[in-house]
């Protein structure tokens, strides 16, 4: 492995300036304005997926964004790796809130980064995460050091419920055959203490919308005699949850496994300082479901946020207006054993429920995904394991992941392969908030340890033999 360290020492500046072009790409899949953008971003990675030496790059269109597929099969007899990634990026509002451009990228120094950050939107998620394994399998292939077929499938929707990717996958089974999907799409605890994500939540994601009069009013004329939407839904949301931050929403918890009180631990045993925590953040003080640990409700309890709302008169200045309708975007993750269509009825039918007959109430299901738990004794983990030792000079801590990434559950269901969440990112690196930020010292680890990932588990593979 000395020559592919060699090899990325040398091209660091390169591949610094290869990213930030990437980066300069607005490739938005929630928003239609940006649709052009988002197929010149998958066009950008197709080539440099060939320059870096993947064979049979191609770009494969959907429905909605385009999906770029790339492989290297060294022996049909060895062991594949299947690298997925997301060239999408969220939307960058509030544009008035970044410190720089959203798709300007520039280099600081923080305290967190000392070495430099790089700022601007999908700088951590995902494209400075997948690109490490673009230039990590270049370093590999340009020194004759792939120890085993790799396959590479980066789609342009993950931030917009990946529609698609499931119906690909269908499609495309004998393209997309493996041993077992290689993602970096998640953080580590810190720079100094890296982990490997074993565990996801789900996710079921609606909107409401409440309708009350059917216009806007004159709040002075019928204020006091016409139900309002707006405060309506207020109560209706906060209606959710007891005084103890528990969901009330009917059989909500029913399939929940309780964690034993020796995971319950293991859990807790992972470096952290409340007070960094809430400095961090700019709070005096966390809330939460009682009984649990900060890092319990952000990673093993099912919880319900309100990700938006809005009604009426939001404009400068003062309107006194009733407002005819309001919406909310709510999103619940899940635990395992949870279903997400089924906690999303579960929601449409209480909701509907609770509302006052002043008020007509609609529920708009959009995207969900499964809940994962990724097994710690297969040669897959293990090899995540070695490779982060080597790299970080300790072993990784296996943690459970607060966030969702739907696909790992479909990629098991669909292609029966499981996934490793190796990612290098940072939960401060304020992935879709502005000011998104990716460390260099990040970015360059990654691309070190991808190499040594591919090294043990083509080793640990052929011990099975």
């Amino acid at each position: 492995m000395k020559a592919v360290s060699t090899y990325i020492n040398k091209n660091k500046k390169r591949y610094l300036d290869e990213l930030i072009e990437f980066l300069k790409i607005p490739s938005v899949s929630a928003d239609p304005k940006y649709k052009g953008d988002v197929k010149k971003a998958a066009k950008y990675l197709q080539g440099k997926m060939k320059e870096a030496g993947l064979d049979k790059t191609k770009i494969y269109p959907t429905k909605g964004h385009p999906i770029v597929y790339g492989e290297k099969i060294i022996d049909k007899k060895l062991p594949t790796v299947l690298v997925y990634g997301h060239y999408d990026v969220q939307p960058p509002d509030p544009i008035e809130l970044w410190d720089s451009g959203p798709f300007e990228p520039v280099i600081k120094k923080t305290k967190a980064h000392p070495k430099g950050a790089i700022y601007a939107r999908g700088a951590c998620d995902d494209k400075g995460q997948l690109y490490m394994h673009v230039k990590a399998f270049e370093a590999m292939y340009k020194n004759d050091a792939v120890p085993c077929n790799v396959k590479f499938m980066i789609e342009g929707e993950e931030e917009v419920g990946s529609d698609n990717l499931e119906i690909f996958c269908k499609a495309n089974k004998k393209l997309l055959a493996s041993d077992v999907v290689l993602i970096s799409d998640t953080s580590i605890i810190d720079n100094k203490t890296p982990s490997v994500t074993v565990g996801l939540r789900g996710l079921s994601y609606v909107e409401v919308e409440v309708t009350g009069p059917n216009k806007d009013l004159h709040s002075g004329v019928y204020g006091g005699g016409v139900a309002n939407p707006v405060n309506i839904l207020c109560e209706m949301i906060a209606s959710l949850k007891d005084k103890n931050g528990k969901i009330k929403i009917p059989e909500f918890y029913k399939d929940v496994k309780n964690l034993s009180s020796k995971d319950r631990k293991a859990i807790n045993a992972a470096p952290f300082s409340m007070t960094k925590y809430k400095k961090s953040l700019g709070i005096k003080e966390v809330m939460g479901e009682k009984g649990y640990t900060t890092i319990e409700r952000t990673s093993t309890r099912p919880t319900l946020d309100v990700n938006g709302i809005w009604g009426g008169y939001i404009g400068e200045g003062a309107k006194t207006v009733l407002p005819s309708k309001a919406y909310a975007k709510i999103s619940m993750r899940l635990v395992p054993n949870q279903h997400p269509d089924k906690i999303t009825k579960l929601f449409a039918k209480h909701f509907k429920s609770i509302a006052p007959k002043g008020v007509k109430v609609e529920v708009r299901p959009h995207h969900g995904g499964f809940p994962a738990v990724t097994p710690t004794d297969t040669d897959e983990y293990k090899a995540a394991h070695l490779a982060m030792k080597d790299s970080f000079g300790k072993y990784p801590i296996p943690v459970r992941g607060g966030g969702s990434i739907p696909i790992v559950a479909m990629f098991e269901k669909v292609m029966g392969v499981k996934s490793v969440l190796m990612g290098f990112g940072l939960d401060s690196d304020d992935i879709h908030s502005p000011n998104e930020h990716y460390g260099l010292f990040n970015y360059y680890k990654g691309i070190e340890t991808i190499p040594l990932y591919f090294k043990y588990y083509a080793e640990l593979k052929a011990k099975k033999k």
